[in-house]
């Protein structure tokens, strides 16, 4: 934890001073910032392996009833949290204002408008979920393009965006997990395979964290250095600072206190252990991309299960995203105050609700909130265009909201660990010795006494009352 805090001043201090007293061109700055770049790259490289092998694995060790409840419990702590960040956020900025003292014409606009519509991209939230090629989802997700002729008649063109379609992916592996659990001894060769596949991926993993604090101090400094308007941080200061400031309530009341209620743990603790993967999305801006070293952080410093992490943490990752849903309703109520607008209780609602839904549709990715932004601002009558006027700071909020994003699975992974503390336990009892489920604790075999395996639910079952012969024939 101290090498990571001293990579934050390293690489802040590197960037101040190479920015002080190096003048870099454009293609220089690039070249400083290749290190950087390198760690992005490595990361984004184990997210396709990660999710798949994780989430089959994950799904396959629990039985349908069991996985089922687990997931109700990880969607409602999902909604519940993300309700939480909104309401917040709209507090915060209906009492500081940030908007009121200043105009839109005040503001330089940055970038262009996103060509998205509302149905559009709810639609395009199913149609992800249901790629129609499963390869050309681990690298393309469907954006369509609204468009209109001379008679203002619409018209719907399909296309597809680079990107993983992670959304698509975690469906198929969650029904492929389920079918693999169902199968029992059948599936046991395909578990086994993915098992060892996600072994391998988090090993991977290790060898990427040692090259993370070079990585992570070339990223600061780098961002430090290309950032070439700072005086936008003074006109946009109490929009940054309402923004920040619900992020850092959320994450240092908020959710600690749920956690807190229902794990009866420290919390604080808990988000000590998560240090290493909240300053990777700091870095890096994206929740996908910092799922590695989120399931490193989870499952080996806070010991969380391995069935809960595989199943919850990529889900999370996907579509549970408090800073982003935050930083929605501020950033909408933001524009309404520098347009004069007044929004009534209806309106305020109608973002909140906007906010919640539309962070859920937000991919994993840097920047995503902006377009998912377009929707907020148009559910309410609000300028999309205007868009534009948040879009020079969002860099920088982004990575906050991201940071807050993970902070949220990760106490959902533990709080779902808690609430699912019986299931878990019946399955370790039911399931002492389970060639099926490769998370069941096993049990040694020695000469003097072998233990009888019958086929119970799907798995191998451990049936202590009996001793058989054990040969190499033997089908157990």
């Amino acid at each position: 934890k101290g090498v990571i805090s001293g990579l934050d001043v390293s690489g802040i201090i590197l960037g101040i001073v190479v920015r002080e007293y190096a003048s870099l061109s454009h293609l220089h700055k690039q070249y400083f910032g290749f290190p950087g770049e390198i760690l992005m790259r490595m990361l984004k490289l184990i997210i396709l392996p990660l999710i798949i092998s994780s989430m089959i694995t994950g799904v396959a060790a629990l039985d349908s009833e069991v996985s089922g409840k687990i997931g109700l419990r990880a969607v409602i702590y999902y909604f519940s949290t993300t309700i939480i960040a909104v309401i917040l956020g709209i507090i915060l900025v209906m009492t500081i204002k940030p908007g009121v003292s200043q105009e839109a014409e005040h503001i330089d606009r940055t970038g262009t408008t996103p060509n998205v519509t509302t149905v559009d991209t709810l639609l395009d939230l199913l149609r992800n979920m249901f790629p129609e090629n499963l390869v050309q989802a681990c690298f393309q997700q469907v954006r369509l393009l609204t468009i209109s002729n001379i008679t203002k008649d619409y018209k719907i063109i399909g296309s597809y965006s680079d990107g993983i379609n992670v959304l698509g992916l975690i469906v198929f592996c969650v029904a492929f997990g389920l079918v693999i659990g169902k199968m029992g001894a059948k599936g046991r060769i395909l578990l086994e395979f993915f098992d060892a596949l996600n072994e391998a991926t988090m090993k991977l993993v290790q060898i990427i964290m040692c090259y993370m604090p070079v990585g992570i101090l070339f990223l600061i400094a780098a961002k430090i250095i290309e950032v070439e308007d700072w005086e936008i941080f003074r006109k946009m200061g109490l929009y940054m600072v309402t923004v920040l400031s619900g992020l850092a309530i959320h994450a240092t009341i908020c959710l600690p206190l749920i956690f807190f209620i229902i794990v009866r743990k420290n919390p604080f603790t808990f988000t000590l252990g998560m240090a290493q993967a909240l300053v990777t999305a700091l870095m890096i801006s994206s929740s996908s991309a910092t799922l590695p070293v989120t399931f490193r952080c989870a499952e080996e410093n806070n010991r969380i299960d391995k069935r809960i992490t595989r199943f919850v943490l990529p889900v999370g990752a996907t579509i549970n995203m408090d800073g982003t849903a935050l930083y929605e309703a501020v950033a909408a109520i933001f524009i309404a105050q520098l347009n004069d607008f007044n929004l009534d209780v209806g309106q305020i609602v109608t973002i909140s609700i906007t906010a919640t839904v539309a962070s859920i549709g937000a991919a994993g990715v840097p920047n995503a909130g902006l377009v998912t932004m377009v929707i907020v601002l148009t559910a309410v009558g609000l300028p999309a265009s205007d868009v534009t006027l948040i879009v020079a700071v969002d860099w920088l909020l982004d990575r906050f909201r991201t940071m807050i994003n993970v902070l949220g699975d990760a106490y959902g992974a533990g709080i779902v660990q808690k609430l699912s503390k019986r299931e878990l336990e019946r399955m370790d009892l039911i399931s002492d010795v389970d060639v099926a489920n490769p998370f069941a604790l096993e049990a040694t075999l020695d000469d003097e006494e072998c233990e009888k395996k019958s086929y119970v639910n799907g798995g191998f079952a451990v049936d202590k009352t009996d001793a058989i012969s054990f040969t190499e024939t033997s089908q157990f």
